[in-house]
């Protein structure tokens, strides 16, 4: 980008900070929306710096007395929204109230930060289920999100090597202590997930984002011809000793998921599966639906245990008291310390930058919808309560079982 450009990107951030600042100045719930969104957000779209912005609707007309200073055109009803322009600075502004909506209920009203200010835009979600698969802007938001989602698997796995595998032994015990464990009761490893894997001998099951292999190790004393992905070479180490304390031949492939080789492993596998906290490491779930779609035979089945989003991004427990924390439907990426950091020394566990992973939670809707629109077919859902008296009528899990 010249300099002439860059001005030009400038003058267009300044105008819509100018913009934003007016209408908060007011208190009016705002959301900035179109191509100017995304724009904000780093999507490499071609906008020709026109700014619209969703107002409160029925705060509409307080905020047009107060730009009328701004040389406000007069407002234009129509059947579903009223609006109004105004410059600010060198950017023509299109204000416009959709009636009887509530701008601050919105799921997909987004916040983020340009320089000290904080702005709300519409997310990169609305864009992907509004437009249509072939269209350019759509196809601009994935380009976005498969970068985020490269930049977000770097400082995942610095955070996954980083003193895994002596998390893993605080945890576990050493290679040959879990080994024994595992060997005395291999359905018992596999917990609840036990009663989906029926007669796995002879057959090829990939684990991805396996971390440790605990699970998928049971599955191979079980007679199954297992293969574990995951991003750290430390949970690989790990895996590959308690297999070769178990005298058992693994694969072990040590990448991310989303790079994972389909010429080598299309059609391959009767069984993928994946549990507990792998989700939220994308940032996108079409690629990685994508991926279990190829990766299945046909007739192969997809096995999914997750924590459920009821207990993961909306509800907690304080004492005996349940208490809504969280937005259900909250769409940004957040930090949090890796999940092995709670099983270090507390000398260890001090260096949460290196320990902190980005992590983006879904809706049960999205992740179901996510799946089935990659083609595959949707068996059954199935959701557990959380054990805690405590937490007594909260899901804990789901399982979602799908077969191509």
């Amino acid at each position: 980008m010249n300099r002439k450009e860059n001005n030009k990107e400038a003058a267009w951030q300044e105008a819509i900070l100018h913009a934003w600042q007016l209408i908060e100045k007011e208190k009016i719930p705002a959301t900035i929306e179109g191509l100017s969104a995304l724009k904000l957000q780093g999507c490499a779209v071609h906008c020709d710096h026109a700014v619209r912005i969703s107002v409160q609707w029925d705060a509409l007309a307080i905020l047009h007395k107060t730009m009328r200073e701004q040389g406000a055109s007069e407002i234009v009803n129509t059947k579903r929204a009223a609006s109004f322009t105004f410059q600010s600075l060198q950017c023509k502004v299109t204000i416009i109230g959709y009636f009887g909506t509530v701008i601050r209920t919105d799921p997909d009203r987004l916040f983020i930060s340009i320089g000290a200010a904080r702005l709300a835009v519409k997310s990169f979600g609305f864009f992907l289920r509004t437009l249509q698969k072939n269209d350019p802007i759509r196809e601009a938001v994935k380009l976005r999100l498969k970068e985020m989602q490269y930049k977000d698997s770097g400082i995942n796995g610095q955070a996954w090597n980083h003193e895994a595998y002596q998390a893993w032994i605080n945890r576990f015990g050493t290679p040959d202590e879990a080994a024994k464990k595992i060997r005395r009761d291999p359905e018992g490893k596999l917990g609840s997930m036990a009663s989906y894997f029926q007669n796995v001998k002879g057959k090829k099951i990939i684990n991805l984002l396996g971390s440790n292999g605990g699970k998928a190790l049971a599955l191979a004393l079980m007679g199954a011809q297992v293969t574990i992905v995951d991003i750290a070479s430390e949970n690989a180490a790990y895996a590959q000793n308690v297999a070769s304390a178990l005298r058992m031949p693994v694969e072990y492939i040590v990448c991310d998921v989303l790079q994972l080789p389909l010429e080598r492993h299309s059609e391959r596998y009767d069984y993928v599966f994946m549990e507990l906290g792998i989700l939220h490491y994308f940032v996108d779930l079409e690629p990685l639906a994508a991926l279990v779609f190829h990766l299945l035979k046909p007739g192969g089945q997809f096995i999914i245990q997750e924590f459920h989003p009821v207990s993961t991004k909306l509800v907690t427990t304080k004492g005996k008291r349940q208490i809504v924390y969280g937005n259900y439907f909250d769409q940004s990426l957040r930090r949090q310390r890796v999940a092995y950091s709670k099983h270090l020394q507390s000398e260890l566990r001090k260096e949460e930058e290196i320990q902190a992973v980005s992590l983006r939670e879904w809706t049960l809707g999205e992740i179901i919808t996510a799946f089935a629109e990659s083609g595959l077919i949707v068996q059954r859902l199935d959701e557990a309560p959380n054990m805690k008296i405590a937490d007594i009528g909260l899901p804990k899990l789901f399982t979602l079982v799908c077969s191509k």
